[in-house]
């Protein structure tokens, strides 16, 4: 008998309701999308230091307007408006078909080597813009309003590496997305994406022949304008996860195969414990219709 690996879903709406942040909260934000980790000192100096390395000068505002602009600047996008991050990941996207994750620095740093063999200097929103002025057609990025229906498939990879023998109920666990996502022809997911989840329940194997089980949430997955979509594994995701195992032969290793309960790893399986290494496929799906920025790709 073959331990099973069960995958659910806990539910979540499309759009979590939006939750008033305080200028510390947004500051915080933004220094963790640009830094990879918040900073030390008062909110007038960290505002100060994020927007000198933003923008390079300081602007006029007074200090809660200067919050609003860096936090917006960072991490709201509309189809006029791109943000920061947005920017950054159609640029990875357009130059290595794949998006990374980690801290926008370390991220523009990486490209401009990529791209002129050497880090770039001044202020980050400069470096940007010199960037799409190479990438795109009069340096302008095409984006659009498109609708991502429910149960679209995405194509997974797990990044967490899972073990019935170690994991415990509760622990988190990353996943990335192996392929791009297309909604009417504009990219809204792409390649190397992050996706989090959670074990929900971990029953370590027992005596008397009990095997171990393993309940994965794989709860959300960040589109290129930032918002989480609700992802589940349901019925369509199990049966292409199905025909994609089939399809590389019985005896590959590592191959998944659907049991009546969810997804059994019959190469995972070691005695009566459950293992699931890094960069294993399968498919999940939407959970529901949601509205996204998405990249005219061309």
């Amino acid at each position: 008998v073959v331990s099973a690996l069960s995958l659910t879903m806990t539910p979540l709406t499309a759009f979590a309701a939006k939750i008033e942040q305080t200028p510390i909260e947004k500051i915080t934000v933004a220094e963790q999308l640009v830094y990879g980790m918040e900073q030390t000192g008062s909110l007038v100096e960290r505002t100060n230091k994020l927007e000198k390395e933003l923008f390079g000068l300081p602007g006029r505002e007074a200090l809660m307007a200067k919050v609003e602009r860096i936090y917006n600047y960072v991490r709201d996008t509309t189809p006029t408006e791109p943000s920061l991050i947005y920017k950054m990941s159609a640029l990875e996207w357009s130059l290595t078909q794949y998006v990374s994750k980690g801290a926008v620095k370390n991220r523009l740093e990486a490209l401009e080597k990529t791209v002129a063999g050497t880090v770039g200097n001044g202020a980050i929103d400069a470096r940007i813009s010199r960037l799409m002025t190479i990438t795109f057609s009069g340096a302008k990025l095409q984006a659009s309003v498109v609708a991502l229906p429910k149960d679209t498939l995405i194509k997974i990879k797990t990044v967490t590496p899972l073990d019935s023998k170690k994991n415990k109920t509760g622990d988190p666990m990353e996943f990335a997305v192996a392929e791009d996502v297309y909604a009417a022809g504009v990219l809204v997911i792409a390649k190397g994406a992050i996706g989090r989840g959670k074990l929900a329940k971990v029953d370590q194997a027992q005596n008397f022949g009990r095997d171990a089980k393993m309940e994965v949430s794989f709860e959300t997955v960040e589109s290129l304008d930032m918002t989480q979509v609700a992802t589940i594994l349901g019925e369509k995701a199990k049966k292409e996860t199905e025909s994609m195992a089939l399809a590389a032969g019985a005896g590959v290793a590592g191959m998944i195969l659907l049991g009546p309960i969810g997804v059994v790893g019959a190469a995972f399986v070691h005695g009566k414990n459950i293992t699931i290494p890094e960069g294993t496929m399968l498919y999940i799906q939407t959970q529901n219709d949601v509205e996204l920025v998405g990249m005219v790709a061309k």
